[in-house]
């Protein structure tokens, strides 16, 4: 059960396994693109490509829906990236279900894991595999692996190097359930934290903050929702940044070095913030150098106002 593109790989390496895939379940057809043409999500795609029956229910407790999956009488519903599955559901599999979550368990617990772990400056997260129950996040652990999280990367960029890591970590653990060499091990409750799923306020760049948490928030929300700031009476999408070296004071958001070379430089709460990377809108994205040639960025100018 999966639908973005994270669960792919997930499913591609149990697809391969020794283990038969009796039907995957996936979000229905939705609009995509510009042109908003309806279009199938990316588990609906790659289970058409291994041959494999899918369900796309509206609702996971429609009497339809539930009556079909009971027909497959699967020994076990694997979870990846996918909606809060009912009690009706959690019922049905003999051995259970079990999920891949994108964090050491108990911490962030929620939608967005990833996210909010490098937004939060985190060195360090990794990927759970346990067992669902109706509560959130919180059932028992089966495996764990940890990854480091780069100075400069993304959440994007994490993310796709741990949907590969996950999909390892994913058959390893259906390998142990079935050899019954796996031990379910309580979750604590102690040192739970939450990741609640990130809205286009959450990438708002308050300059009254400091400059390692507007990077770190820069970085967690590449690429959704996108970090953005305003410039000019208009959107500034912004991509990139670093923390700048010592620069000259200025007020909250204003820029204190434009330079053809080396970019822009914005005061914040606490020293100055780099923007490597820039979009205004139905433009381009441009260095931050490229923005100061191409628009006369002038010391002075301020941003978020």
């Amino acid at each position: 059960m999966g639908t973005p593109d994270f669960a792919v790989p997930s499913l591609h390496r149990l697809a391969q396994s020794e283990h038969p895939i009796v039907a995957v379940v996936t979000r229905p057809d939705a609009p995509q693109g510009r042109g908003r043409a309806f279009a199938p999500p990316p588990v609906k795609l790659t289970a058409d490509a291994f041959g494999i029956p899918a369900l796309q229910p509206e609702v996971l407790s429609d009497p339809g829906f539930l009556g079909a999956l009971k027909a497959y009488a699967a020994d076990l519903f694997v979870v990846v990236a996918f909606p809060i599955l009912p009690v009706e559901v959690l019922k049905i599999p003999r051995q259970g279900s079990i999920n891949l979550h994108a964090s050491l368990l108990p911490r962030y617990r929620g939608a967005a894991p990833v996210q909010r772990a490098v937004m939060a400056g985190e060195k360090e997260t990794g990927l759970t595999t346990f067992l669902l129950t109706p509560k959130m996040d919180a059932g028992d652990i089966l495996m764990q692996r940890r990854v480091e999280i780069g100075p400069e990367e993304t959440a994007g960029e994490l993310a796709d190097r741990m949907k590969r890591i996950g999909a390892d970590l994913l058959a390893e653990t259906v390998d142990g359930l079935a050899s019954g060499s796996l031990a379910p091990v309580p979750q604590p409750s102690e040192g739970a934290t939450k990741a609640p799923k990130l809205t286009r306020e959450d990438g708002r760049i308050d300059w009254s903050r400091d400059a390692g948490t507007l990077r770190n928030l820069i970085r967690g929300t590449n690429p959704e929702p996108g970090a953005f700031t305003t410039w000019r009476g208009g959107l500034l999408k912004v991509h990139r940044a670093a923390v700048a070296p010592p620069a000259p004071p200025g007020q909250r958001g204003e820029i204190v070095s434009a330079d053809a070379a080396d970019g822009v430089t914005v005061a914040t709460a606490e020293g100055g913030l780099r923007l490597t990377e820039v979009q205004l809108p139905g433009k381009r994205r441009l260095t931050g150098a490229e923005w100061v040639r191409g628009y006369r960025l002038q010391v002075g100018e301020m941003l978020g106002v």
